[in-house]
């Protein structure tokens, strides 16, 4: 790591005020339980953006620059540019992970930031504006929840797991798991719509195995990453490797995040 662990922490309350502003220009345009009041449209693809979106990317973009001016920068809502790959800091943000939650008002979207140094989360946030839940790590030093530590919950088996993702995968880890043994009871926790918010239940205990289906992006996971890694878990592929940032293509094949007594076995089930 190039930076010192007190360094990054020097930066941690920085960042959680520039979140916390960024988090200002967008609540205006929530509307809980209704559809948003900013103006929508689609992206290519056909992924929906708002001005909501591009307020947040935009502050973030001057705000973080200044913080750390080294860093170069990749998020969902800006034209990616190569020069991050020569860079050995790199600011990774999703302006509002989970934008169709906040179209639609639902609660569970989040501002998610991550640090890169030399391609490996070093600092990161995640924040619930709807909720208050602002999830943070630096390298080192640990978990927070609203400033109080987290951990992942001491779950080692699939039996009496809370899981939640995708349903295929779902179904194909329960499959798994009955070829291999029992079929595992577990509790199916709803869908979080916003994936860095899935992450940080991992990390904070209230989920023990989060699946996460192919081509999430690097701005999806890298400060959740982070938190999960920070509070005992892990975020991996399905050969276990852990997830790579900062590559050309900042897209990844499936995902598990879970508490590391729990990824062999989640690992097994998921290949049987």
């Amino acid at each position: 790591m190039t930076q010192t662990t007190s360094s990054l922490a020097a930066l941690r309350p920085v960042l959680h005020d520039a979140i916390r502003e960024a988090a200002a220009l967008a609540l205006p345009f929530f509307r809980q339980g209704d559809q948003t009041s900013a103006r929508v449209w689609s992206k290519a693809g056909g992924s929906p953006v708002t001005e909501a979106d591009v307020a947040v990317d935009t502050f973030l973009k001057i705000r973080l620059s200044q913080i750390e001016p080294r860093a170069a920068w990749l998020s969902e809502e800006t034209s990616d540019d190569p020069v991050r790959l020569g860079h050995d800091f790199v600011w990774i943000v999703d302006p509002i992970d989970g934008t169709r939650a906040f179209l639609s008002g639902h609660p569970d979207w989040s501002i998610a930031v991550a640090l890169l140094a030399r391609g490996e989360p070093v600092l990161g946030g995640v924040f619930a504006p709807a909720t208050e839940q602002f999830y943070e790590a630096v390298a080192g030093e640990g978990a927070t929840l609203n400033g109080a530590p987290i951990r992942v919950a001491p779950q080692a088996t699939l039996e009496g797991a809370r899981i939640t993702g995708p349903k295929p995968m779902q179904d194909r880890l329960l499959d798994g798991a009955a070829r291999l043994g029992p079929r595992p009871s577990v509790t199916v926790v709803d869908r979080v719509p916003s994936l860095a918010l899935r992450l940080a239940r991992v990390a904070e205990g209230r989920i023990d195995l989060g699946l996460v289906s192919r081509d999430a992006r690097d701005w999806d996971l890298a400060g959740a990453d982070l938190i999960v890694r920070e509070a005992g878990g892990v975020v991996c592929d399905l050969q276990g490797r852990p997830a790579v940032y900062n590559r050309p293509e900042p897209r990844h094949g499936e995902l598990i995040a879970v508490p590391l007594p729990l990824r062999d076995p989640a690992l097994a089930a998921l290949e049987a």
